[in-house]
């Protein structure tokens, strides 16, 4: 091919390119940034991307709680999250609240409580000021009614699905109530307080807990979720499901003395 002729035809492809990744104004088409793995939202509340579609929430409590950090759930569903568990405090809670709006861009349609305690029903207050409905078991609504705490708004039952998740009532274990959260694409089980992290050398707060029915409710959560690949636990780091392994040793350590 003649060089100029090589020049021109060269040139005049470049020009395409140009013109075929600009607007037609002429400015340069910018994509949007993909979401970040972790976003902290303040010294005490982050937000981590774990699967996809699947954020955990660890807040810390005030020192009047004992500044311990608590995890929680925020599932993607659709245009729409779900969260699971609030966060400690009112401020924290409020904050999640506008990062799935304006973050992620999946405001929260609901959340669940998967039991009374404040690391999981503290948040509800703002919440429900946002008329976003705060479900739990009966259980946990009678219980939060005997403590003097906000009530959830809904209720649900031992066995249901909402949305991409699926809640299951396993029996009495860390309080009365307690709920786990399996998210089936992922295979992401959240315990919260069910289940102890692999860290944690003895049960924690069992002023609620009812440790001889524990076990059996850890074994009812094994066979129901046999495909379980990680386990969320409602304090402490992520781990699989070695957590019901290490939950079930403490107990035994706890009814024998050990």
């Amino acid at each position: 091919m003649n060089p100029s002729l090589f020049l021109k035809c060269h040139a005049w492809t470049l020009l395409a390119l140009s013109l075929a990744c600009t607007t037609p104004s002429g400015s340069t088409k910018t994509l949007p940034a993909p979401p970040a793995e972790e976003y902290r939202l303040g010294e005490d509340l982050t937000v981590r991307r774990i699967a996809t579609g699947v954020w955990m929430h660890t807040s810390v409590a005030s020192e009047a709680d004992g500044g311990y950090p608590a995890n929680g759930l925020l599932v993607e569903d659709g245009a729409s999250s779900l969260l699971i568990d609030t966060a400690w405090e009112d401020s924290q809670t409020e904050r999640l609240i506008s990062w799935a709006r304006d973050t992620l861009h999946r405001p929260i349609r609901a959340a669940v409580a998967t039991h009374f305690h404040k690391d999981r029903l503290g948040g509800a207050p703002v919440l429900l000021a946002h008329d976003i409905s705060v479900l739990a078991l009966e259980e946990t609504v009678q219980l939060a009614r005997t403590h003097d705490k906000v009530l959830p708004s809904g209720t649900v039952t031992h066995d249901e699905k909402l949305g991409p998740l699926e809640l299951f009532y396993p029996g009495p274990g860390h309080a009365p109530d307690n709920l786990v959260v399996w998210h089936p694409e992922s295979g992401i089980l959240f315990g919260g307080c069910f289940v102890k992290d692999a860290t944690a050398k003895g049960l924690g707060n069992v002023a609620d807990a009812n440790v001889t029915a524990w076990p059996e409710s850890l074994e009812r959560t094994r066979a129901r979720f046999p495909a379980i690949r990680t386990v969320v636990p409602g304090h402490g780091p992520i781990g699989g499901p070695e957590l019901l392994s290490h939950t079930r040793d403490l107990l035994g350590q706890h009814l024998h003395g050990g």
